[in-house]
This record gives C-alpha cells, structure tokens and sequence, in this order.
C-alpha cells in the first residue's frame, strides 16, 4: 500500500474516533432523554400501583453510593451496570406482570440501546481501576439479586412484578439526579 493509501486511512480513523467521542460528549444529554422516555414506558406498562399489593412492599435499598464517585467514567460505568441489570429483570418470566406488551418492548429497547452508548463510550481499561475493585459492582449484584429472589419468592405474581417496576422507577430517578450533576 503506498503512502497516500495509509493517509487516507488514517483520517478516515481520525473522522470516526472524533465523530464517537463527539456522541460521548452529548451522552449525559442523550441518558436524561433515555431515562425520561423509559420513566413514562414504565408508567405506561402497567396502570396504577394495585391496592391489593400494598401490603406486599419491600425495601430493596438501593446502594446510592455506587453513583457518587469522583470520577465521571466511574459514574458511567456504574449506570452501564445498572441498565445490564434492569434490562435481565424485565427480560424475563413476565408471564403474570400483565402489562402493554408494546411499552415493555419499547422499555427494553431504550435499555439496550442505552447499553450499548454507554459501552461505546466508557473506557473500561481506565476505569476498572477506579471501580473500587469490584465493591460497587458486587453492591449492585446484591441489590438486584434481592429483587430477582423477591421475584422469584412471589413466583412472578402481578404483585411482585408491581412492586419491582416502581423499584426500578425509583432506581432511574436516581440516576437521573445524579446525570443531571455530571
């Protein structure tokens, strides 16, 4: 390959890797739009909370402090794992939830894309550093596991599945806090 030939590959790189990190740059814009649609999906799903599930409701405890590093690429890495583990809960044994299948499609469509910004842009050699070792991550696999045991507990009833949308409402208004700081 000649001279010219390498040159013009290596502005076609140039022009790609500044074009995505031109989409990274607008990434907490495009999550607070992500998160907006997918807080109205959720409410579209189901209708309002049943009364009967009142008296079923549980504290998950989100771990707040998995948002509040110092680093931006940590938060981002963060909110990727947390969208992974929002998209496996609602991907799955939704048999008895009786919700608008199209908003759930579209929720869960909004996660996967949301997912894959996010993979495009976080850095994760840089970040695995930061990531405190993997006390954040196993923090947020604790938290998510408890709300897929409640899940399972309840045998996927309509109750369980009521409970865990609001949880997972609650989850992306916080998220949703914490881009609106980035």
């Amino acid at each position: 390959m000649n001279a010219f030939g390498l040159i013009q590959i290596g502005l076609i790189l140039l022009c790609i890797t500044t074009i995505s990190s031109l989409q990274c740059n607008h990434l907490p814009l495009q999550q607070r739009k992500v998160i907006e649609k997918s807080l109205q999906l959720l409410d579209k799903m189901g209708k309002k909370f049943p009364q009967q599930c009142l008296r079923e409701k549980m504290s998950f405890r989100f771990p707040e402090q998995v948002l509040k590093p110092r680093q931006k690429e940590t938060v981002k890495v963060a909110i990727e794992e947390i969208f992974h583990h929002i998209f496996y809960i609602f991907s799955k044994n939704l048999t008895l939830a009786s919700w608008d299948g199209t908003a759930l499609e579209q929720f869960q469509n909004g996660l996967y894309q949301q997912i894959e910004q996010l993979e495009a842009c976080v850095i994760k050699k840089q970040t695995h550093y930061f990531w405190n070792k993997d006390v954040n991550r196993l923090k947020l696999k604790k938290y998510f596991q408890k709300i897929d045991c409640f899940l399972k507990d309840k045998q996927h009833n309509l109750c369980s599945w009521e409970i865990s949308r609001a949880e997972m409402r609650r989850c992306l208004q916080l998220i949703d806090k914490v881009i609106r700081k980035l």
